[in-house]
């Protein structure tokens, strides 16, 4: 948890970089310096690639040639984007001495605004699980605890924010896959709405349910990241924009709806629950059906993914991982109708979700039923592992609404986190809150 960027903003690191106290080449080097090999968060390393970035940043910098925030700035990526040049593994043998020929979308917004793109991160095997310790490459280890999950598929991101090396990481969501290991690994992670961030270029897992996210130290930060890789950046000569403090409406209930949780380790909801009703103590119980929501998930997911690799599992099953391959086979099984239904299904929750957003301006719950798991740990007390991670966080891939996890406390010594979900177009109102939430005091 001591990496050089542990507790340095966005904010920070572009003012040192404009006041010239810091470099481009000076914060890639500090970056490199703080990789832990032990936490195995890194697939690929781009030391030369990111050596000849960063000397351009400074450059640009020095010649007054800004491109916005994320000028200069170290950035990880997930090992199932493409990086043109980089291998794309995908935490799978069946891609080993892949290299990427082109970049993905998301790839290209990164580059366009100077970042430094420092390398690869681990992932979930072609990022179908929510562990982050199955995976060709290994397991990704929690900082808090090297012998506890990270959480997936976004494991390397994750743990590469939180273990310091790296102030900003892009990931993957289509179940949880940034607010799961955000979570475990105490840093803040944001999967926006459905479609704000390009996923060209992003091998695919359930096409309807996949977006691109980001990982940071705080909320501040991923609304930074998110405005840039969707196109909202600001001009350049105003790098970083005013950040406007989250006010509750004033009538009792209308900003934010607390979702009883289903599911859950009755430590981790008394941490959570008490941390948001703190914060906002005018919060109003409502329910969602986030088991029904599930159901949906999976009776789409499992078709989705069962697409994509159903040729894999025909002709070279033996190159899976064994528990990716499971539950592929079990995918496989699922029958049309289930899809088809679940698809009406979806369409009905998400105008009852509508109204209920119609109501409050937020809707908050925990992002994960328990703290992080020792690696290898394949069920709780509550279940199954797999469908356990994913019960609080899939509901909100199944509707496209843009959710954070922020750090709302500690169990046992191990990180818990709060689940803020809006409507499309109320993002800063939800980087506001979770921004508010992050900072009170515990």
């Amino acid at each position: 948890m001591g990496g050089f960027f542990a507790g340095r903003t966005l904010a920070d690191l572009g003012a040192a970089l404009r006041a010239g106290t810091e470099s481009a080449s000076g914060l890639l080097e500090r970056a490199l310096e703080s990789v832990d090999p032990s936490l195995n968060a890194f697939v690929t390393l781009d030391e030369e690639g990111a050596a000849v970035a960063a000397r351009q940043a400074d450059e640009e910098l020095g010649s007054s040639a800004d491109r916005g925030p994320l000028h200069g700035i170290p950035v990880a990526v997930k090992d199932i984007i493409d990086v043109a040049g980089l291998p794309t593994g995908m935490g799978s043998a069946h891609f080993a001495g892949h290299t990427a020929e082109h970049d993905a979308a998301v790839v290209t917004r990164l580059r366009t605004a100077g970042a430094v793109i420092v390398g690869k991160t681990g992932t979930h095997e072609f990022a179908y699980g929510g562990t982050g310790d199955v995976s060709a490459d290994g397991p990704c280890r929690n900082p808090r605890d090297p012998a506890r999950m990270s959480g997936g598929s976004s494991s390397g991101s994750a743990v590469a924010v939180a273990a310091g090396t790296v102030p900003l990481a892009i990931g993957t969501d289509t179940g949880g896959s940034v607010r799961i290991p955000a979570a475990f690994c105490g840093i803040t992670g944001f999967k926006p709405r459905f479609g704000a961030i390009p996923t060209g270029g992003v091998f695919p897992l359930a096409r309807s349910f996949d977006h691109v996210g980001v990982l940071a130290g705080t909320p501040a930060d991923c609304r930074t990241a998110y405005r840039v890789l969707a196109g909202l950046s600001p001009e350049p000569r105003e790098p970083f924009e005013p950040f406007e403090p989250f006010e509750p409406r004033p009538e009792p209930g209308g900003s934010v709806a607390w979702i009883e949780p289903q599911e859950i380790d009755p430590d981790v909801e008394r941490a959570v629950a008490g941390t948001v009703r703190a914060v906002f103590p005018d919060a109003v119980s409502e329910k969602v059906d986030l088991k029904e929501l599930r159901r949906v998930f999976a009776a789409i997911q499992d078709s989705e993914a069962y697409e994509v690799h159903a040729e894999r599992v025909a002709d070279a099953p033996e190159l899976f991982q064994r528990p990716t391959l499971e539950r592929l086979e079990r995918a496989g099984r699922t029958p049309g109708w289930r899809y088809v239904r679940a698809e009406r299904e979806r369409a009905e929750i998400r105008r009852e979700v509508e109204v209920l957003l119609g109501r409050h301006d937020l809707l908050v719950l925990p992002t994960m039923p328990i703290t992080a798991p020792p690696i290898g740990t394949t069920g709780s007390d509550l279940g199954p592992l797999t469908p356990l991670l994913i019960s609080l966080t899939c509901a909100w891939n199944v509707l496209g609404l843009p959710a954070i996890s922020v750090p709302a406390g500690t169990v046992g010594g191990l990180p818990v986190a709060a689940q803020l979900v809006t409507r499309p177009g109320a993002e800063d109102l939800l980087f506001a809150a979770a921004e508010r939430l992050r900072s009170a005091p515990r």
